[in-house]
């Protein structure tokens, strides 16, 4: 099914980044959200034509939306393949006037993610991976396998801009040696190690399902692992708050407790974003 609509899913995130892009000039008129977390007209607007489309698509399918998250876990804890999306991932980023920001669709099928989109408008590059296949770059219509790299001596540590400060992860940087760090917004940090720019994202503060569910299977595809500090992969929807726990997604193979398979890396041509 997912390869029979990718098409149609990649044109759907071109549009929906051009409506981005065009509200670029207003980004600054936002409202906060009930759980602190600011949300925009092209959040809203990006929302509306994702679900629209995927409805045409897959009408059988249920959807789950950052936009959209009041559905009651008693509603969709039956669920055993939803859509998830984050419409406009990276907002803070957005409304500051970065380039950070991304369209992030996954489709979850028994609690873990079966395909991943990502899409940034500015850039206008995608990252996607179709179930059970290595991850790619698409640069206009040029599609590029990627795959990770394992830190030589110096490790490259990306993470979150508004997310930096926050003590768990001070007392881990603080643990390592030979590093440097970058900040960078979104899930867009998950594809870049995917390609090799980066080595390692540790993740100790907030962070919702959908901001992780397509990062997590675009890595996995290039080599890499997402694990949380008990050293087990991510799960979905098993909880009411949507919420992910910390982790530490890295672009090189670590040992994984519940899932018996991992990535296998692939070779690239690399392309700078």
């Amino acid at each position: 099914m997912l390869d029979t609509i990718l098409s149609e899913l990649i044109t759907l995130t071109v549009e929906v980044g051009k409506i981005i892009m065009s509200h670029r000039k207003n980004s600054g008129n936002f409202i906060m959200k009930s759980d602190n977390t600011p949300v925009t007209q092209a959040d809203k607007e990006s929302n509306e034509l994702i679900i629209n489309t995927l409805k045409k698509l897959t009408p059988n399918t249920p959807i789950l939306s950052e936009e959209s998250s009041n559905i009651p876990f008693s509603s969709r804890k039956s669920w055993d393949e939803y859509w998830l999306i984050d419409p406009l991932d990276g907002t803070r980023d957005f409304i500051d006037g970065s380039p950070d920001f991304c369209i992030s669709i996954a489709l979850i099928r028994n609690h873990y993610p079966d395909f991943g989109l990502i899409y940034s408008p500015f850039h206008k590059v995608h990252y996607y991976r179709l179930p059970s296949q290595s991850s790619i770059k698409l640069v206009g219509n040029k599609p590029h396998k990627i795959s990770t790299k394992k830190p030589n001596r110096w490790e490259k540590i990306v993470v979150g801009r508004y997310s930096n400060n926050n003590k768990p992860l001070k007392n881990h940087l603080r643990s390592k040696t030979n590093f440097e760090t970058f900040k960078l917004g979104s899930a867009l940090k998950f594809c870049l190690i995917a390609e090799g720019v980066y080595d390692c994202y540790p993740k100790f503060g907030r962070c919702s399902e959908w901001d992780t569910a397509a990062g997590v299977y675009i890595l996995e595809g290039a080599g890499g692992t997402v694990l949380d500090l008990n050293n087990k992969p991510l799960t979905y929807n098993f909880r009411e708050d949507n919420l992910s726990p910390a982790f530490k997604a890295v672009g090189y193979q670590e040992n994984l407790k519940d899932r018996s398979t991992a990535a296998t890396s692939f070779v690239t041509e690399p392309i700078e974003i």
